[in-house]
């Protein structure tokens, strides 16, 4: 039997390593399908079909020259990548990755950390996030650098209240914070029927949700803090090697770990249709589960890139606008039209 601590540490290695796999390929990913969208090849030089660029991609940011400017804050220009790479690892703790396996008769549970308030710690680890932008934009002393930090502070505080607010309806619905048990709700019984997932009950809150996850991974069409055309390369226009790297790789593992939420709140998790129908062993239906949940995350990553090379980037008036006088009065009126439901269900 297994301790409870050493499965808990392997676990933890093992999603660690995933996330930070699905990461990199994430970026392979995006330059194929953009060559796609815009009928060109991409990447085909490292590898065969360009397999091993994001390899030679880190290779690049490790050897490449490590620049501190002289008029920066050293320690919060060091800190900032830090702490954008840390918070954005840190959201994975609590995602139910799959059901769960019996091993010796024990039964263990593909999640390391099942929090009752499991929602409340993911927006507080990603309201901690900002904090990395801001400090590397300020540490900077480089206006363009400020000016990025400045938008992506307000686009995220912004774009925050309208994602929580839409979750609000979701709790009211489900009556729970924890990711876990929000999963075995959408179950569907014993068929596992897909109508049971949350998007079919709420799916104007799904709508707004997806938009704010665009908005706090500052992707295509949210991307004003790091806007080429405008802002140089925004909050980390003064970064270099490593640094440079560990901005950029937390966006894709913000975009992983976003699409791993939105599939646990909104598409059943691990759940799929008629799993429980299938006659499998506990086991079998367990890993069958995580490669579904995982081929959910791969949609939804897909969408992400797909959106960037289609959507124009919106005006910095035009986010303030759509966040501000839409998406939280549309939250807002989930919010009533769900406790209305739920009272007319009850009587």
């Amino acid at each position: 039997m297994i301790s409870f601590l050493l499965y808990k540490g392997i676990l933890s290695g093992a999603i660690l390593a995933l996330t930070l796999l699905v990461a990199a390929y994430s970026t392979y990913a995006e330059r194929k399908i953009a060559a796609f969208l815009q009928d060109r090849i991409g990447p085909d030089r490292a590898g065969p079909f360009g397999i091993l660029q994001p390899l030679a991609d880190g290779l690049k940011f490790i050897m490449k020259e490590e620049i501190i400017p002289n008029v920066s804050n050293k320690l919060l220009f060091v800190l900032g990548p830090c702490i954008a790479m840390l918070t954005a690892l840190m959201a994975g703790v609590i995602i139910p990755w799959g059901g769960t396996l019996i091993m010796d008769g024990v039964e263990y549970s593909l999640q390391i950390a099942d929090l009752n308030i499991g929602i409340l710690y993911v927006f507080g680890v990603v309201s901690i996030g900002v904090y990395g932008i801001m400090i590397g934009g300020w540490a900077s002393n480089n206006k363009f650098s400020l000016l990025g930090a400045i938008r992506a502070s307000a686009q995220m505080i912004s774009y925050e209240i309208a994602m929580g607010l839409s979750i609000i309806a979701l709790i009211i619905m489900t009556g729970t914070l924890s990711l876990r048990e929000i999963t075995l709700l959408q179950t569907g019984g014993v068929g596992g029927d897909w109508n049971m997932w949350n998007v079919v009950y709420q799916p104007l809150g799904f709508i707004i949700f997806l938009i704010c996850a665009f908005a706090e991974c500052n992707r295509t069409p949210f991307d004003l803090p790091e806007c080429e055309t405008e802002l140089v390369g925004g909050y980390h226009t003064e970064y270099s090697s490593m640094k440079l790297g560990f901005y950029l790789f937390a966006e894709y593992i913000n975009m992983f770990v976003s699409s791993a939420v939105i599939s646990t709140l909104y598409f059943g998790g691990y759940n799929f249709p008629f799993m429980n129908n299938l006659g499998l062993d506990h086991n079998t239906i367990t890993i069958l589960g995580t490669v579904a949940f995982f081929l959910k995350i791969t949609f939804f990553i897909f969408f992400f890139m797909w959106i960037r090379w289609t959507v124009p980037r919106f005006r910095y008036d035009q986010l303030m606008n759509l966040g501000w006088k839409m998406l939280i009065p549309l939250a807002v009126v989930n919010i009533f039209l769900t406790g209305l439901v739920l009272i007319f269900m009850n009587r």
